[in-house]
Parts: structure tokens; C-alpha cells; sequence
């Protein structure tokens, strides 16, 4: 039985691996999108009128810099989420009773992932740079993280529910976990307002759906990466044929 301390690395490791490749993720699809909505929002700069005594102050990095600096953040996001999932792993092994513990992280990874990605996006997609009122970014922020909390409290609410009728039979109790997940996404999506600004006009639908499907590609990667890797690393099956895979191998 490892650890928790053992857990915990193995989580920070593979949050470090996983947030490696999202990052790489973002700068060769994301960054594609992105650079496309810039040139809306410089083509629009151009056409609106300059204030007198405004000045244009440039970017206190280039665009080179800011890429780099996002894979750093990815990576330094996925070594905390990292420790948080192999926290959650640790206090989640009752509710999977019986799994092997590579499906163990798989699954919890693909259930925070439907609730920490999915559903916000279904619920406010991610905008590209030139969409959206700097004003309200507080606002949308806060409804966001309200979603994610929604979201978070119903992959919860589902595993207790599914531990709690554990009486049933396999079927049955996935049909009624199942059903009350969809009317609670259902409820979420429906309670929570509309997103408060509008796209605008200039902004090309191909740019800006590209850059919602890129950044939901970069967020998958990051938490079904940090799934498939932490389950190879805390599940002693797979070490076990690794350590035969290399004996034969010598042999």
C-alpha cells in the first residue's frame, strides 16, 4: 500500500508531465487562433479614434515571451493540480471499491475534467483576445468558478450517491447515477445566467470557435494526462510488467 506521501509525488510528477504537454498543446494548436483574433483586435485598434494625449504603450513582452511563459504556467498549474488529484485519489479509493487503481485515476480524471472543463465550456466557451468587455471580466470570472464549483459538487454528489446504493445491482445503480447527473448538469446549466457579452461582429466564427475547441484540447490534455499518467505510476500491476517487460528483455 503506498503512501499518502508516495501518492503525493507521484500526483506532482505526473501534474508536471501533464501540464508539460498541455502547455505544448497551447503553443503549437491554441496559439493558432489566437494570433488570428489579434489581428482582429489590431485591425479594429486602427480604425478607432486615439484620444488626444492617449498613448500607445506596446506590450511589455513580445508575443515570443508571453508563448514561453504560458508552457511554464501550464506546467506550474499542472504540479498543483497534480498534488490536489493525488489528495482526491487518496480520499476517493472507497468510492471505488474494487478498481484496479489505473482506472481509478482514469476515471476520476475523465470526472473532474466533465466538471472542471466540460461544463463551464458548454456554459461560457472560452473567448479569444478582442471578445469580451474589460469590465466585466470579474463577473464572468465569478461565473465561472461558480460553475466549476457546481460542477466539482456533482461529480461528488454522484459518487456518494453511487456508494450510498451500492445494495443495487451494477446496471441499475449506474442507470440512477447516471439520471440524476444529467438532471443535475441540466439544472446547473439552466440556473446559471447567460454570458454577459456579446461577440462581436468582426470577430470571424471559424477564428472563434477554433480557439474555444484549441482550449479545450489544451485543458483535456492536462487532466486526461494527468489521469493515464498518474495511474501508471501509483498502479503496481503496470510496474510489475514493466519490471518483466525489462527482465525478458535482459534475458
Amino acid at each position: 500500500m503506498d503512501t499518502y506521501k508516495n501518492v503525493l509525488l507521484r500526483g506532482v510528477g505526473a501534474g508536471g508531465v501533464a501540464g508539460l504537454l498541455a502547455g505544448l498543446v497551447g503553443l503549437v494548436v491554441v496559439e493558432v487562433p489566437i494570433r488570428a483574433a489579434l489581428a482582429v483586435e489590431e485591425a479594429r485598434a486602427a480604425t478607432e479614434p486615439v484620444e488626444p494625449g492617449g498613448h500607445d504603450h506596446g506590450e511589455m513582452f513580445g508575443r515570443g515571451t508571453q508563448m514561453l511563459g504560458g508552457v511554464l504556467a501550464a506546467v506550474i498549474v499542472g504540479l498543483a493540480v497534480g498534488a490536489l488529484f493525488a489528495t482526491a485519489y487518496a480520499g476517493s479509493r472507497r468510492w471505488f471499491a474494487g478498481r484496479p487503481p489505473f482506472t481509478r485515476s482514469v476515471t476520476l480524471s475523465a470526472a473532474v475534467f466533465g466538471a472542471a472543463a466540460l461544463l463551464p465550456a458548454v456554459k461560457y466557451p472560452a473567448n479569444p483576445p478582442a471578445v469580451g468587455d474589460p469590465e466585466t471580466v470579474d463577473y464572468r470570472t465569478v461565473l465561472y468558478l461558480g460553475v466549476v464549483a457546481a460542477g466539482l459538487l456533482v461529480v461528488f454528489g454522484a459518487s456518494f450517491l453511487a456508494s450510498r446504493l451500492g445494495h443495487l445491482s451494477g446496471p441499475v445503480r449506474s442507470t440512477v447515477v447516471g439520471v440524476a447527473v444529467v438532471v443535475a448538469v441540466a439544472v446547473v446549466l439552466l440556473v446559471f445566467p447567460a454570458p454577459p457579452d456579446a461577440v462581436p461582429a468582426d470577430m470571424p466564427s471559424d477564428v472563434l470557435w477554433e480557439f474555444r475547441l484549441a482550449s479545450l484540447a489544451e485543458t483535456a490534455t492536462l487532466w486526461l494526462g494527468l489521469g493515464v499518467v498518474f495511474g501508471l505510476l501509483v498502479d503496481p500491476a503496470v510496474r510489475r510488467g514493466g519490471r518483466k517487460a525489462r527482465t525478458a528483455a535482459v534475458a
